[in-house]
């Protein structure tokens, strides 16, 4: 399991939160985000508390704010659908700086917003700790269907390679003139989509048959085997234990 390159998420450090098991940091994050979406939308306050026990973890790993704050705006899509709710929920209205809203759609926006920031700052904070290698050494650690494993494995080993076949195309097309600027430059494109769909697809029957050349069965082999103690996982259970907490009170109060 050898996709080793550091991805752009990824920040270089030596924190307690780095050094912990990979396995022990995905569990972590899948039991907090489950814990904040089952939080009831009305609890407020519990969103803030959330918000507070990632800045903690931020703060322990030594990962900036601006770090954090420039890539949560991967989830603009999801702001832009939320801020849409009030106008088109029925249901009960209110007035708000001149526009009728709905009430229903105002909560729905809330809760989207609060529990998938939260979502996506957890991830961001994992893939900011976390190379992906060691990602995938704890997906297979957590004993994920390994050819789900093998199948992110090769994406991310390759994805370099798609990419920088994209640019090579690119340059191809610009250095004879092509430049997209409207809808009849599309079947261009379209081509130019389908070329690169048969080279990757090549390319991966290639890289299948060397791999069945040396040996390759179904499955790759574990070149490093990780494992956690009973202190690392309590470290990395504390997060999603405190978030139980407040959702707990959350529901009682």
């Amino acid at each position: 399991m050898g996709a080793g390159h550091a991805h752009r998420l990824y920040r270089q450090g030596n924190s307690p939160v780095h050094t912990l098991p990979p396995h022990t940091k995905l569990a972590a994050a899948f039991a907090f985000v489950v814990v904040v979406v089952s939080t009831p939308r009305q609890a407020m306050w519990a969103f803030a508390l959330y918000a507070v026990l990632l800045a903690a973890v931020a703060t322990v790993a030594r990962v900036p704010a601006g770090f954090l704050l420039k890539r949560l705006l991967i989830e603009i899509p999801f702001v832009a659908f939320a801020v849409l709710m009030p106008f088109v929920a029925q249901g009960e209205r209110v007035d708000v700086l001149g526009m009728s809203l709905s009430v229903g759609g105002l909560w729905g926006a809330w809760n989207v917003l609060a529990k998938g920031t939260l979502g996506v700052a957890a991830s961001v904070l994992l893939a900011s700790t976390t190379e992906l290698r060691e990602l995938l050494l704890g997906l297979q650690r957590l004993k994920l269907p390994p050819l789900l494993v093998q199948i992110a494995s090769f994406m991310i080993r390759y994805g370099d390679v798609i990419t920088d076949e994209m640019r090579r195309m690119r340059i191809a097309r610009e250095s004879r003139g092509f430049e997209a600027r409207g809808v009849r430059h599309w079947g261009v494109l379209a081509k130019s989509a389908g070329a690169l769909f048969i080279r990757s697809y090549e390319r991966g029957e290639r890289v299948h048959l060397a791999m069945v050349s040396r040996g390759y069965a179904g499955s790759m082999p574990v070149i490093d085997e990780v494992s956690a103690s009973r202190a690392q996982w309590s470290s990395a259970l504390a997060l999603p234990c405190a978030a139980l907490v407040v959702c707990l009170l959350g529901w009682m109060l």
